[in-house]
């Protein structure tokens, strides 16, 4: 845990800022998982630090949301441009 809060650290994940006024802050909470390998044995264990954003209001704490996707179209052409 204390490798992923300072690699995240380090990496400049994200800077503190003014909580805005009649808004609430989210909070975050840790995920644990063990890896393992094909024998059964412990491979490693990972620690992921996750926001709380369940706990979000649509309208009153957000707007809208985005998730960047590309179409396959767009790959499949983008694929055929640097290939020729």
């Amino acid at each position: 845990m204390q490798q992923e809060l300072a690699a995240l650290k380090a990496n400049g994940t994200w800077s503190l800022q003014a909580l805005p006024p009649r808004k609430k802050l989210i909070g975050c909470k840790w995920v644990y998982k063990i890896k393992f390998k094909f024998d059964g044995n412990v491979e490693c264990y990972k620690a992921i630090l996750v926001a709380r954003g369940y706990n979000q209001v649509e309208g009153l704490d957000y707007h809208e949301t985005f998730a960047p996707v590309v179409k396959l179209v767009t790959i499949r052409l983008l694929l055929v441009i640097v290939s020729s």
